[in-house]
């Protein structure tokens, strides 16, 4: 389902009403190299990361994300999991299930889990387009 959601007014850590993306990646390459490329992708987003559902956490309190990119297969908790906490206490935080099993098992998984979108960790095109699409920018 898309969101008519705009960046929101709400104060935040970062000190402005930019569109706070938050990324969950244990692969410390993987979400390295994709803060990077987002940041030069779209430089008017602000940008925190976390390793495992406990920084993600943290990050949520604390950064108060407008999108959140989670891998599927975290250390711990899983990300489907996670995705079904912040639903629960965050339900306007868009969140992307990012994963390399993009089989149809895995999707209706991460729907049931609250997550708005599944994606490819190869199709960074389609997340460029998503973001865009999601907050008008």
């Amino acid at each position: 389902m898309k969101r008519e959601k705009i960046v929101s007014s709400k104060s935040n850590s970062v000190g402005t009403n930019k569109l706070r993306l938050l990324i969950v990646e244990d692969n410390d390459l993987f979400r390295k190299t994709l803060r990077e490329s987002l940041q030069v992708s779209f430089p008017q987003i602000a940008i925190d990361e976390a390793a495992n559902g406990v920084e993600a956490m943290k990050r949520v309190s604390s950064f108060a994300p407008d999108l959140i990119l989670m891998d599927m297969r975290l250390p711990g908790e899983s990300g489907l999991g996670l995705t079904g906490k912040i639903k629960a206490a965050y339900p306007d935080i868009i969140i992307f299930i990012l994963t390399n099993y993009d089989t149809q098992e895995c999707r209706e998984a991460a729907s049931r889990y609250g997550a708005d979108r599944y994606i490819a960790k190869d199709s960074f095109h389609r997340l460029q387009e998503l973001i865009k699409s999601y907050f008008r920018i």
